[in-house]
């Protein structure tokens, strides 16, 4: 099989947090980081308040402009009454990624034991574009590109990848 060239993808983080800012995000900069490290390119930044329909509001901009290929956002995925960022992704998705939110447990489950049962990350796709939710702490930003971000958004990774059917993802809008 031939080698396969890396292909760089446009990648828009979203930080939900009612306190940060972008002089102290450390989520955002861990992901921000890690993107641009592999390779990939900022597409835009953005931190929200917890507020369901302006997160909401940001993802289907974000889907709508051609200059977007994922969002990645960070916080709001917990059990408190502010943590909204997983309904406000809901909101949005066409389709659930419903193995992303088991995979992430299984990622965690080993650094943080039973802890790792309060976190909503999730996962979804809408217009095309791939929307995904972890927690706001660091190291959950770390686990989630590190174990599951990171390969599936490569192209050369195999034996498949988000990447290679991106072209797919509405083919069902196409005329027959």
């Amino acid at each position: 099989m031939a080698e396969r060239n890396f292909i760089p993808i446009r990648i828009a983080v979203l930080t939900v947090s009612d306190s940060r800012s972008l002089a102290d995000d450390r989520s955002g900069d861990v992901l921000v980081n890690r993107l641009e490290a592999a390779g990939h390119i900022l597409a835009d930044r953005k931190i929200l308040r917890d507020e369901r329909a302006e997160i909401a509001g940001q993802l289907r901009a974000w889907v709508a402009d051609a200059g977007v290929d994922v969002v990645i956002s960070t916080g709001g995925t917990g059990l408190t009454g502010r943590d909204i960022t997983v309904e406000a992704h809901r909101d949005v998705y066409e389709k659930e990624i419903d193995a992303f939110s088991t995979l992430f447990t299984l990622v965690s489950f080993p650094k943080i034991g039973t802890s790792a049962v309060q976190s909503r990350a999730c996962a979804g796709v809408a217009g095309g574009t791939y929307l995904f939710a972890l927690p706001g702490s660091p190291g959950a930003c770390k686990d989630g590109w590190d174990s599951i971000l990171a390969p599936q958004l490569d192209y050369r990774h195999m034996p498949c990848n988000f990447v290679e059917i991106m072209p797919r993802l509405e083919e069902h809008k196409r005329r027959k």
